[in-house]
């Protein structure tokens, strides 16, 4: 039986470049009062304004490339693909150690698992971010970014990776749990990947693998994308209102349905009905749960099929991936 050992990585002497791609969001972001942090503008520096704020990263070989530049709320399919792109070109360069992605913290982890599940990389990829504007007189990005830039030159490190207040997590269990607090991501139950801790990497377990699913199952083309919503299940949920939005979306083409569930996956017996019924429609449907910790246990008979430990943005990110390569595959 493999045991994993830990080993502490002192900060490296960067031979090989670091690539950082800027996409906006928090970290990026001003507002007109330093003591404001929540009445501010995502994406207002670009990425190289961020790398230069830096004293420590003066003498790095860094590449800063700005690839979108938005509030992460409004992150797209279109940015997806191009992110992806860019990240597949970079990762192919002998002379490229790691890359590092500047993103909002809103849909971090939606990010992260796409591009875990679409290049796997056997390099680090790391996402960072900030619950704090750059303005902010406790801005957390500079912080996050310098960490971020230490571990995607650490050897041995692989794996897409989100690095938040000194914490590493991976793709699969990184959640955002809080809207305002600087330590806002966990990885609940399975714990960080790894810590930095004054520029030293300790890693805590092992670096994240997965099979590929390939750039090719992006299609270029955004209207190209199939179409996978969430509805969530409450207390007075209204069978006639599940109707009519299923039926919404089916006019739109709907490929597949998350179910985010309350306690460990349930669904409210009217919401049950409906996604049986689009299942038998060919629709994928998968549940999840709404709490922000853990995943969905067990797989009782006769239960629709669960998202296990991805939360629901995950697995409506799941099941877009399952149908376009499903599509990809096909003759």
């Amino acid at each position: 039986m493999a045991v994993f050992s830990s080993k502490v990585f002192e900060m490296p002497n960067p031979l090989q470049r670091i690539v950082i791609l800027g996409t906006g969001g928090t970290i990026a972001g001003q507002s007109a009062a330093r003591t404001d942090n929540v009445g501010y503008r995502a994406g207002e520096l670009g990425v190289a304004q961020l790398v230069a704020a830096i004293p420590a990263l003066a003498g790095w070989p860094l590449e800063a490339e700005q690839v979108a530049q938005l509030d992460s709320k409004d992150m797209s399919h279109a940015i997806w693909r191009r992110l992806a792109e860019r990240v597949a070109a970079h990762l192919a360069r002998p002379e490229v150690a790691g890359l590092v992605i500047t993103h909002g913290t809103d849909t971090l982890e939606e990010t992260a698992w796409l591009l875990h599940r679409v290049l796997a990389p056997i390099k680090p990829v790391v996402l960072t971010a900030a619950m704090r504007p750059a303005s902010a007189l406790q801005a957390d990005g500079p912080q996050n970014l310098l960490d971020a830039v230490t571990l995607a030159a650490t050897p041995g490190a692989q794996g897409v990776l989100a690095l938040l207040a000194g914490e590493v997590h991976s793709a699969q269990s990184v959640r955002k749990l809080h809207p305002y607090r600087i330590d806002a991501f966990s990885s609940g139950d399975e714990g960080p990947v790894a810590r930095v801790e004054e520029g030293r990497v300790v890693p805590l377990r092992p670096w994240p693998q997965a099979d590929a699913l390939g750039l090719d199952v992006l299609p270029p083309d955004e209207a190209a994308w199939p179409l996978v919503a969430i509805l969530p299940s409450h207390a007075g949920l209204s069978e006639a209102v599940v109707r009519a939005q299923v039926q919404a979306l089916a006019s739109l083409g709907l490929c597949g349905l998350v179910l985010e569930g309350t306690g460990n996956g349930t669904v409210h017996a009217a919401l049950e009905a409906v996604a049986r019924e689009v299942q038998q429609r060919g629709v994928r449907v998968l549940r999840a749960s709404r709490c922000q910790g853990g995943s969905v246990v067990g797989d009782p008979a006769g239960a629709l099929p669960s998202a296990g430990a991805l939360g629901p943005a995950k697995a409506r990110v799941e099941l877009l991936l399952q149908h376009l390569a499903e599509a990809h595959r096909a003759p």
